[in-house]
């Protein structure tokens, strides 16, 4: 059996927890300064050095204090990212293309959802300062955020995220979504419609606020005047919110010839209440949603939606955010817009 006399190596720590640079140092044999090039600056580390550095890190299950090496830096390589709703596929799409734009940049990122609560926003943002993330991609529930402006103070670089900015400073990264109101319904008015129901959420959300704006150009386009469009509000934009709204519909006298719905969640429950209750669709009531998330083309009735290129407006807002992040002197802010596509399935025909 080899003694520490001769050359017995240290024993690995019980507890992997309590790891540190000390105790990787004493395991390989080197000195803590040696195991602090490794990490940060190995080429300044002779080969065979390097590689005894590194078992020890594998063997011992070192892990090293992001947190605390970004501070000694003065800055990090996260970002923080804010949806409105993590069960809406559609942020579920734009968290993977952040996900795939951090990771090949050598960023990670926090990702929270504000459920709609401006408490929530206020609070996850406070969450992120602490966090001292470099920079925060968000979908704001208000245009004006005191929060965001006292992050911005900060120098954290902020991008709005499927909401426009009307500050040139600032980089944001959206769709046209009255645009995409016109759309669905002036598909609805070619397909015959003369009284359309708009299932939609809070109208403080400017998502639900546009898409009806553009509801309303289609009708005057077509001559109509605005008792042609029924509001039915509700207070969520989910799949069990779309069966409320449903219900209402029924309950609510004579059912109008379509209906356009603010997302495709609220449409997919619509669509099972009409159904549970008899109702065919498209043969008794047209319905369009918006989104085109992937369980739209697999409904039990494949349901016509507004597509919106997501993957390519999270991939574009992180780019944007991370070269504001690198280059906040010489950055160029830009707005971007894109525009939707109408994707006509058997719900409308």
């Amino acid at each position: 059996m080899s003694t520490p006399g001769q050359g017995a190596r240290p024993a690995i720590p019980a507890r992997l927890g309590t790891v540190g640079i000390k105790q990787v140092a004493q395991h390989a044999g080197v000195s803590p300064g040696t195991v602090s090039n490794v990490l940060n600056r190995p080429e300044r580390v002779a080969a065979e050095t390097r590689t005894r550095v590194e078992n020890a890190i594998r063997e011992l299950g070192f892990v090293r204090n992001g947190s605390a090496s970004s501070l000694r830096a003065g800055q990090s390589s996260t970002i923080g990212l804010m949806v409105l709703d993590l069960g809406n596929p559609f942020f579920t799409d734009v968290a993977r293309a952040v996900e795939d734009v951090v990771s090949e940049r050598g960023y990670t990122f926090i990702l929270s959802s504000s459920g709609g609560s401006e408490d929530r926003e206020r609070r996850n943002l406070l969450v992120f300062a602490e966090q001292r993330v470099r920079g925060v991609l968000i979908t704001p529930l208000e245009d004006d955020c005191e929060h965001i402006d006292r992050l911005r103070d900060r120098g954290v670089a902020v991008v709005l995220l499927d909401h426009p900015t009307p500050r040139a400073n600032q980089c944001s990264v959206t769709v046209d979504d009255v645009a995409g109101g016109e759309l669905a319904t002036g598909h609805l008015l070619e397909q015959g419609a003369r009284s359309i129901a708009f299932v939609t959420g809070p109208s403080s959300l400017r998502q639900c606020a546009d898409r009806r704006k553009g509801a309303q150009r289609a009708l005057r386009t077509a001559g109509l005047g605005r008792e042609a469009l029924r509001d039915i509000a509700v207070p969520a934009m989910n799949a069990r919110a779309g069966q409320e709204a449903g219900q209402r519909l029924l309950d609510g006298g004579p059912l109008p010839d379509a209906i356009f719905c603010a997302n495709d969640l609220l449409a997919l429950g619509v669509m099972r209440v009409l159904m549970q209750a008899g109702v065919k669709v498209p043969t008794d009531i047209a319905l369009i949603g918006y989104d085109d998330i992937e369980f739209s083309a697999a409904a039990a009735v494949p349901l016509s939606s507004v597509r919106q290129p997501t993957y390519q407006l999270g991939r574009i807002a992180t780019e944007l955010l991370l070269d504001e992040c690198a280059n906040p002197e010489g950055h160029a802010h830009q707005q971007v817009m894109f525009q939707p596509e109408l994707v006509i399935r058997e719900s409308s025909r």
